[in-house]
């Protein structure tokens, strides 16, 4: 029989080892769990508050810069808009431009047109009173060597007459 109780003393249900045990494991649980766990799990949250401020932050960076870029893409479509209104102003511009040197060459044409037709006509009056001269004096040449051969006077003023018809037909 005392091998039976060896075996039953070594190998045998021992309930104060394992209570003892099991409030060893419970102690050093509530050790942890003050000591180990709270602070562990407050240093976890810190770093979750704080990754989640910075994916927050991040975020709003993310708005703010694409709202950036959208005001940046606006500012510069207007501005190829008011560039594009320059240009055509300037086309425009031009344009009139254009069309009043060309009225006003066409003009100054008409005036210098109009001032040598005055002066040609003036030239012309010219010569005719200079050829009415000739004839005059002609005549008179005419006068005094008809005057030589004693021309009646009204023979002398029809061949005057006659003289400057002549002249005047071949002008």
């Amino acid at each position: 029989m005392l091998t039976n109780a060896f075996v039953l003393g070594a190998g045998g249900f021992n309930g104060g080892d394992i209570l003892f045990q099991l409030v060893m494991f419970l102690v050093l649980l509530a050790l942890l769990k003050k000591y180990a766990w709270g602070p562990l799990m407050g240093i976890m949250q810190e770093r979750e508050n704080h990754i989640a401020g910075e994916i927050e932050a991040a975020e709003m960076s993310r708005a703010e810069a694409s709202k950036h870029l959208e005001e940046q893409r606006q500012l510069l479509k207007e501005a190829r808009q008011e560039a594009q209104t320059l240009i055509e102003n300037s086309k425009k511009q031009g344009d009139l431009q254009r069309e009043e040197i060309i009225l006003a060459a066409r003009q100054e044409s008409e005036r210098l047109k109009e001032s040598a037709k005055r002066e040609i006509e003036t030239q012309k009056e010219q010569a005719m009173t200079a050829l009415r001269e000739q004839v005059a004096s002609l005549s008179v040449m005419i006068a005094s060597k008809v005057i030589e051969k004693e021309l009646s006077a009204a023979d002398q003023q029809k061949l005057i007459n006659d003289y400057i018809k002549e002249a005047g037909e071949e002008r």
